[in-house]
């Protein structure tokens, strides 16, 4: 098992940037992929960003295309989500989440486990 702990989320005014951060411990980081899901209130949990085990592979939205970007480092077992030009409509729970998937998994049933998730609100 891994657990996971989101960190890095906040308030920030639009055109803004957050990094989020997750630390996991546990089992090998290296052995996961990792994902990224966001909440906002009233919708449904949605993919947002993955990386594969290496760190060679990624996923994302178009919704955040140019925008964010992740990146991972194995020796620290934490995964990055880096959050440029922000909208208020990114505004959101934000949860990070590993897989024993190969590959870069972009539904939530492909991930085992989760963190409690970080807010990020943006304002406009």
């Amino acid at each position: 098992q891994v657990q996971l702990v989101e960190s890095g989320g906040g308030l920030v005014q639009a055109g803004g940037s957050l990094r989020l951060s997750c630390a996991a411990s546990g089992r090998a980081f290296s052995s996961y992929s990792m994902g990224w899901f966001r909440q906002a209130p009233g919708k449904e949990r949605e993919f947002v960003f993955g990386i594969s085990r290496s760190g060679g592979g990624t996923n994302y939205a178009d919704s955040v295309k140019g925008r964010f970007t992740i990146s991972r480092d194995n020796t620290k077992n934490t995964v990055y989500l880096q959050m440029n030009s922000l909208k208020p409509e990114d505004t959101a729970v934000y949860y990070c989440a590993a897989s024993d998937r190969i590959g870069v998994p972009t539904r939530q049933y492909q991930y085992a486990y989760w963190g409690q998730g970080t807010q990020v609100t943006v304002s406009s």
